[in-house]
């Protein structure tokens, strides 16, 4: 359905929203929700396109400390909502939420920025919808959940695996029915290639407030480079790839298999082939286990050398006592154990009844149809007042299950994870870690201090 004719609608049923169809949710005659835009990049805007795909939406603000991103957003937006109003900008997320007071708020800065204003956000009164993964620190998660809790909001995080038809289809042909049978093992893997060199460092900018960028991370130098795209080369602002496309497959596979905490998380590697003159501090090599008993979990990470299975650089291979199922973002396989026939699947393709998505062509068109329905079910869960499908307490279990691989592979140790307290079972040195050290006068917030 197109974007025009989800605007003619004057209902639609809970049965269309099941079935897939993404436009298809609300009323024609509701008031638009007006919607704040934190962080105008790449995945902040693509996000907020979506939203105005599949909702009445009125943008009231626009915040980014790039002043050319705002520039730039403001003149799409305009294009692209039914008003056509050039929403107002901002430099600073808190003057957006005090002067424009949002119903929704989207969240698409660097990771190291998820925190703070997600927890602002829900003070205001807003229902947020934040990119993945949730935190950069563990405690950073737990303060996000504690606010959402305390003041009652909607909170979505940016898996959208969960969403994602093709993915939903493998579930049901093949775990629903029994076909994979138990699974005892899943392979998750990234083989892509790392970040490559960086020029020298330079001053920011005029248009970029980079000491705000930095904002509560320990300081890094401006290089043309980071911003906006290679931030997650940098340890200051990233949990590298095990952050960004582990977290992606280890909620997925959480999701599918019902899995909450791990018994242990434990991993090694670290910076073994980059350059010795490279300014990148993220690993290029990592092996994780998340233990979960009956299943386990293992994430291979390698950056350098050959891949493996050329077909699948990046996804989960679920292996069970009748066969194997891969998973990836464009397509799955199913494999029975002992020979057969091979069942494959495709991602859904849109771009006929959304044009505008090869438009804007930051855009992954493999990954549209599943974000729009991931922002349908968060809208749908708020207007019900029901969790949504990536609720953010899931998504702090599934954002910590990786920062703890990664400061397991920084001590050394195995660590055991005591969900109830908070802390690592039987180990200061690794708790003392839980949360890092604000620079300057940001406030790190506390759980128990929302």
């Amino acid at each position: 359905m197109k974007r025009r004719d989800f605007l003619q609608l004057a209902a639609a049923s809970t049965a269309s929203l099941a079935a897939g169809n993404p436009a298809a949710f609300a009323a024609a005659s509701e008031a638009p929700l007006r919607v704040g835009l934190i962080g105008c990049g790449w995945y902040g805007k693509t996000d907020l396109f979506h939203l105005i795909q599949v909702a009445p939406v009125e943008v009231v603000g626009l915040c980014d400390v790039d002043r050319l991103k705002c520039e730039e957003a403001v003149d799409l937006v305009a294009q692209r909502q039914p008003s056509k109003n050039r929403p107002p900008t901002y430099g600073d997320y808190r003057k957006l939420l005090s002067e424009q007071q949002p119903d929704i708020v989207v969240v698409g800065t660097p990771d190291h920025w998820h925190c703070l204003p997600t927890v602002a956000a829900c003070q205001a009164g807003a229902d947020v919808y934040v990119q993945k993964p949730i935190s950069w620190d563990v405690a950073e998660g737990r303060a996000m959940v504690s606010a959402a809790r305390k003041y009652g909001r909607t909170v979505q995080v940016g898996f959208q695996r969960r969403s994602t038809p093709h993915l939903l289809e493998a579930r049901d042909r093949f775990l629903k029915t029994g076909k994979l049978g138990r699974v005892g093992y899943v392979d998750l893997h990234s083989y892509f290639g790392g970040p490559g060199r960086f020029p020298p460092n330079e001053e920011p900018p005029e248009h970029l407030d980079w000491e705000t960028y930095v904002g509560p991370a320990p300081w890094r130098d401006y290089n043309p480079q980071i911003h906006p795209r290679r931030w997650r080369a940098f340890r200051e602002f990233s949990n590298g790839q095990t952050g960004d496309l582990c977290v992606h497959f280890l909620d997925l596979v959480r999701y599918f298999l019902d899995l909450d905490w791990p018994r242990s998380i434990s991993a090694t590697g670290g910076i073994l082939m980059r350059p010795e003159d490279s300014i990148v501090n993220t690993h290029d090599t990592q092996t994780a286990l998340f233990d979960y008993g009956n299943v386990q979990i293992v994430w291979n990470q390698r950056n350098w050398g050959q891949n493996p299975d050329p077909e699948q650089p990046w996804g989960a291979t679920l292996y069970g006592e009748r066969g194997t199922l891969k998973l990836n973002i464009r397509w799955y396989e199913f494999t029975p154990r002992g020979g057969g026939e091979t069942e494959r699947g495709e991602f859904l393709d849109e771009r006929e009844d959304y044009p505008e998505d090869e438009e804007h062509t930051p855009t992954e068109l493999f990954a549209a149809p599943a974000t729009r329905r991931h922002l349908q079910d968060f809208l749908q869960a708020r207007r019900e007042g029901h969790s949504p499908v990536a609720d953010i307490a899931d998504g702090h279990i599934s954002s910590a299950c990786c920062i703890l691989a990664n400061l397991s592979m920084e001590l050394g140790r195995s660590l055991e994870w005591d969900p109830e307290k908070g802390v690592v079972v039987g180990n200061e040195e690794a708790n003392q870690c839980l949360a890092r050290e604000y620079r300057g006068d940001w406030e790190h917030p506390w759980p128990d201090a929302i």
